[in-house]
């Protein structure tokens, strides 16, 4: 099963990519140090242990793709009681005020657009199977939540399961072949992110499923490889690129003005990737 690049470390090696073109500087205090923290998104304690090495080292800023929107909120809190303005980035927390940005995708608008690719592929009637992301992350609710604002308007539409696998690829690929032996007659699988959605497509072409139509979200790089061969039949691009250079720009704004001028809040808009556009797109943006 190929290995897909998770979008913290391309968000990190973006953030990165910007740091080395930034100055960082303040002409009123010199330079200044932008930290950048990917834990993973269920190890809040390593996330913790991070944010304290970056408050002992007295940094100007943190850009964080965060552990979680509950478990987080201590260490965001922590940073700003510290003085450092932290800069979030993938997904929100379940707190305002403490962060000075908090930077995703669009998530909800995405799943709508991915719903609409996925219902018009399906005909608009058919069995269907639902993976979505781990529980606890916000961003799985929401996009489920898009996904059904859409599929529900359709009653030809019915829903055989669904299913938890965690984000994760071989999880889905597990789920998927446990699933599809009482659903041989599904039509399609919507999922979450793309690793569950290529996990999903694997299993269903080892039982000589590959008819099943199989929708994503993230725009990975294997996802856009899927669907021009013909697997996957789309995906949304998450704009994980454009977030991370939207991070570092406030951030350095933040450290040199004192305010970012923007909202706390921020979304930007998703893309759906067929295979009409997929040449159009790279690492988590347009080429």
């Amino acid at each position: 099963m190929k290995r897909v690049v998770p979008v913290a470390a391309v968000l990190a090696t973006v953030v990165l990519m910007m740091l080395a073109a930034c100055t960082g500087r303040s002409e009123r205090n010199g330079p200044k140090t932008i930290a950048v923290i990917t834990p993973s998104h269920d190890d809040a304690f390593k996330q913790d242990q991070l944010i304290d090495v970056a408050i002992a080292q007295h940094v100007a800023a943190i850009v964080l793709d965060n552990a979680g929107a509950d478990a987080s909120i201590a260490a965001v809190r922590k940073a700003n009681d510290a003085g450092i303005p932290s800069f979030l980035i993938d997904r929100e927390i379940n707190a305002t005020g403490i962060a000075a940005a908090q930077i995703i995708a669009n998530n909800y608008q995405g799943a709508v657009l991915g719903a609409e690719e996925f219902v018009r592929l399906m005909a608009e009637k058919g069995e269907y199977i639902e993976l979505v992301g781990k529980e606890s992350d916000t961003n799985a609710g929401v996009r489920s939540q898009g996904f059904h604002s859409v599929i529900d308007r359709y009653p030809g539409m019915h829903r055989a399961a669904r299913q938890s696998a965690n984000w994760s690829q071989n999880e889905a690929f597990q789920k998927m072949e446990t699933l599809i032996q009482g659903n041989q007659s599904i039509n399609g699988v919507i999922a979450g992110n793309d690793t569950m959605a290529l996990g999903s497509a694997a299993a269903l072409k080892a039982a000589n499923l590959g008819r099943v139509i199989v929708v994503g979200f993230d725009g990975s790089p294997d996802a856009i490889a899927s669907i021009k061969a013909g697997e996957m039949k789309a995906t949304v691009l998450q704009p994980a690129a454009a977030i991370a250079r939207a991070a570092i720009d406030q951030a350095h704004q933040f450290i040199t003005s004192g305010s970012t001028g923007k909202p706390e809040k921020q979304a930007i808009d998703c893309e759906l990737i067929t295979p009409a556009n997929a040449a159009q797109f790279g690492v988590f943006a347009r080429k």
